[in-house]
């Protein structure tokens, strides 16, 4: 089934007729939110609470074991100090209900959670100071060490074979290459998937392993104002590409993604480092990953927002936010070369935590 066909279609007075349903709650306010693949709402309550109804396209709803690993995992942040959303339970008990639903392509199943809703706006949407990109580095690395401690019965399903949105799986980007014939940056994806089947690939016995977030993206990470005429994070969302990997991967992701809200995207890469490297610090091996992975990151980006285009057309301007941005990034530090941006990334990095020393 095209992705297209699986993502739910519901308006707002059905989404609000759900929420009486499932969770005994009356909505005041509901209003529909952006996103990839699922359907998502804003709902404010008479009781008084804040959520969003997240209803899940059928393809991953089959997985409903996943979703509870990835629901547990927020829940786990959450009790460990860190911004994360956690479902609220049905009226019956349950984090998630299985509903049957005809959207148009015949009856389908989709999971349903109620979410908590936190405040903030996206990261995209604000200055990236170099203090916030060292603390979004920060937090991204606390994620990951606090997820390496979660158990579940079902951990064993974020070993996602062939996940496409995995960094473990850059080569399946030539499956996709289709999508960019005729386009020069055809061949920039080309080489680094080469660049990394030479250089990652062999490196990755010696990078640790951990259970990745896998997309710490600028639309994933909410702020607030602070106290000092800056901002904080107060939110991570989305945590539907979550896989086990390696610590490394979320760096990349992390930096990839900062690097398309900077206007001169090279300096991102050591603020969010040192914030990074102020909990995990790498090893040689992450170090001589770290420039390919980004730019594999920016090619996944690139190639699966075409894909996704070509079956949600009336959704292109969410789906190639990142893209539009990423093009000419990605090419620049593909000229700029690993040698020079390492140099940029890890010297700027060294230089920013001695002056918060």
């Amino acid at each position: 089934m095209a992705m297209k066909d699986a993502k739910p279609v519901l308006n707002q007075s059905q989404a609000s007729e759900m929420v009486k349903k499932l969770y005994k709650l009356t909505p005041s306010e509901i209003r529909s939110l952006p996103s990839y693949d699922d359907l998502n709402f804003y709902v404010a309550t008479v009781e008084g609470g804040e959520y969003v109804l997240k209803v899940m396209n059928s393809e991953d709803s089959k997985n409903a074991d996943l979703i509870e690993v990835q629901t547990y995992a927020m829940s786990f942040l959450h009790k460990n100090g860190l911004p994360a959303q956690t479902a609220l339970p049905t009226s019956t008990g349950q984090l998630m209900s299985l509903e049957e639903m005809d959207c148009g392509y015949g009856c389908q199943k989709y999971l349903v959670r109620l979410l908590t809703y936190l405040p903030g706006t996206t990261i995209s949407k604000v200055p990236v100071t170099p203090q916030l990109l060292y603390e979004t580095g920060k937090t991204a690395a606390r994620m990951d060490k606090i997820l390496e401690k979660m158990e579940h019965p079902h951990l064993n399903l974020l070993q996602r074979e062939n996940f496409r949105w995995s960094l473990l799986y850059v080569p399946l980007l030539e499956t996709y290459l289709d999508v960019l014939d005729g386009d020069p940056l055809q061949e920039v994806v080309k080489s680094v998937i080469h660049q990394y089947k030479t250089s990652v690939l062999s490196n990755y016995p010696n990078c640790r392993k951990c259970i990745n977030h896998g997309d710490f993206n600028d639309l994933n990470v909410l702020v607030q104002p602070d106290e000092s005429d800056g901002y904080k994070i107060s939110g991570i969302l989305d945590f539907g590409d979550m896989n086990s990997g390696y610590y490394i991967h979320d760096l990349a992701i992390t930096i990839m993604y900062m690097m398309i809200e900077h206007p001169n995207p090279i300096e991102v890469g050591g603020a969010v480092l040192a914030g990074w490297e102020s909990v995990l610090p790498l090893n040689e091996a992450e170090k001589d990953c770290l420039y390919v992975l980004v730019l594999s990151r920016f090619c996944q980006s690139l190639v699966f927002a075409r894909c996704a285009v070509i079956l949600q057309p009336e959704n292109a301007e969410y789906l190639m936010i990142s893209s539009r941005k990423g093009i000419h990034i990605v090419r620049n530090l593909w000229e700029l070369g690993k040698e020079h941006v390492n140099k940029v990334w890890f010297r700027s990095a060294a230089q920013f935590s001695e002056k918060r020393q």
